[in-house]
């Protein structure tokens, strides 16, 4: 079930118009995705619904328009990253989304590294439709298609508004992290996860990839309590491997 529902999650390759919107956010250049109806889901993918406040975080809503259509978000980092760790501070209760919502921080590859169900590493908050089954989701893609994805599920449940989240990749290596709170250090880690296979080079990506964060909605169901939902990053960070 979950080899499933993790083939439903990833993120079809998307071409952007030439006068694509950007943003600045944790001093970096990310592009906003803007598409009609598209994978994953199917949803449409509205700029308006990301943004980045006075204090320079960034926010990612989804909502219903007047046209009754629900839309949702995501940003695409312009320079791909490679080795070292990714550390994401968030606010919101992610832990208790409805269960068709989806948050996801994560790096996927471009065409010219390899195609769907490759080299992607995720962190992702969902129910998956479901009213019950563990909320956080960890999941490392393999550099083939011959060789299945290995997931991590977990039992998030964050003390108050503020987490933070980190993968690190190395050559032989992905290590995830939970915090509660936002972390510089590892002071009140929630949950870790140590992906090291023997065959690394097979199941962990060498390639330098974009970073991407998303919200949206599980096969392009409707929020369930047909409310609007809104997540904020509060930064976002990559310190390359020495």
């Amino acid at each position: 079930m979950l080899r499933l529902l993790t083939l439903i999650v990833l993120v079809a390759s998307v071409f952007q118009p030439l006068d694509a919107k950007t943003l600045q956010f944790a001093g970096r250049t990310w592009t906003v995705r803007d598409a009609a109806s598209a994978a994953p889901g199917p949803n449409r993918w509205a700029p308006e619904n990301a943004w980045v406040d006075d204090l320079g975080r960034l926010h990612l809503r989804i909502n219903r328009g007047a046209d009754g259509i629900w839309r949702c978000a995501e940003v695409m980092l312009d320079t791909p990253l490679g080795f070292g760790s990714y550390e994401f501070k968030v606010d919101g209760r992610i832990d208790q989304f409805d269960r068709n919502v989806v948050f996801g921080m994560f790096q996927y590859p471009s065409a010219s590294t390899g195609p769907d169900f490759t080299h992607e590493i995720d962190i992702e908050f969902s129910r998956w439709g479901s009213d019950t089954g563990f909320p956080g989701y960890w999941t490392v893609y393999p550099t083939t298609t011959a060789v299945a994805e290995t997931s991590r599920a977990f039992a998030a449940v964050l003390e108050g508004g503020y987490s933070t989240h980190r993968f690190h990749r190395a050559r032989d290596s992905v290590r995830f992290q939970m915090l509660h709170g936002h972390q510089d250090g590892d002071a009140q880690q929630a949950h870790t996860w140590t992906f090291a296979p023997k065959d690394a080079k097979r199941r962990i990506s060498q390639a330098t990839q974009p970073v991407y964060i998303n919200l949206w909605l599980f096969r392009g169901m409707a929020p369930s309590d047909g409310a609007d939902v809104e997540v904020i990053v509060t930064d976002f960070r990559f310190t390359p491997a020495r």
